[in-house]
């Protein structure tokens, strides 16, 4: 498991774009939202160096987060997260609250390991897909993984793993699954490796050449018919 975060937030009266702006470009803050569990929506302010830091752990996105609101700690996940198309800046976030004797559902990343000794790849020369990069699951956030394993050691040409194949921690369920047969998707399969052959092209000739070889041909037709006139 990866370090706790904390992320020490302020609340902001001031909302809008125009304030968000003045957050961003005065004081470095990244406009955030908290809201869920029955609760109120409370607008919110973080330093972005902080948020950009967390941002760095690919747990970040799966782990219980503590908002730090004065004294006070508010147990969240992240729900959304808005970054600038061009630069390395987080614009905005949204976090859900979490009470810790309820359920949530979280989209968490999918770990394959193995993969080289999979027979698939180490006898038949195949190469693994990821059909599927994460899943989401439902859990107590006491139980909330950072990521699932998924062992592809067993698997040769042709075969595949879908999620009802997961080993899942105990307590965590794909809900997915619980529509039925047809949502069981595949997450990783193994295939052959296609090997694309390029074919040599046909060596061009350049029209200077062409026309080079046609008036020698030329020239040697007159001196044939000059020859014969003799």
């Amino acid at each position: 498991m990866s370090d706790h975060v904390e992320l020490a937030a302020q609340p902001r009266n001031d909302v809008g774009k125009g304030a968000s702006r003045r957050l961003r470009r005065e004081a470095d803050l990244v406009p955030a939202v908290l809201y869920g569990a029955g609760e109120d929506a409370v607008a919110l302010s973080i330093p972005h160096k902080d948020l950009h830091k967390a941002c760095e752990t690919e747990a970040f996105f799966s782990q219980i987060i503590t908002i730090k609101i004065d004294s006070d700690g508010t147990p969240a996940i992240i729900k959304d997260l808005q970054r600038h198309p061009a630069k390395d800046r987080i614009l905005h976030a949204d976090f859900y609250r979490v009470r810790m004797d309820q359920a949530i559902q979280v989209e968490v990343p999918l770990h394959f390991i193995n993969e080289e000794d999979a027979p698939g790849v180490k006898l038949h020369n195949g190469q693994v897909n990821h059909v599927m990069t994460s899943v989401t699951i439902e859990c107590l956030p006491g139980q909330l993984p950072e990521y699932i394993e998924v062992d592809v050691v067993s698997l040769d040409i042709g075969d595949s793993i879908s999620m009802s194949q997961i080993v899942l921690p105990e307590g965590v369920l794909i809900p997915e699954l619980e529509q039925g047969e047809d949502h069981d998707q595949v997450i990783v399969n193994v295939t052959e490796m296609h090997v694309e052959v390029e074919e040599e092209p046909e060596e061009s000739v350049a029209p200077d050449e062409v026309e080079a070889s046609e008036q020698s041909g030329d020239d040697a037709a007159a001196d044939e018919d000059e020859s014969s006139d003799d």
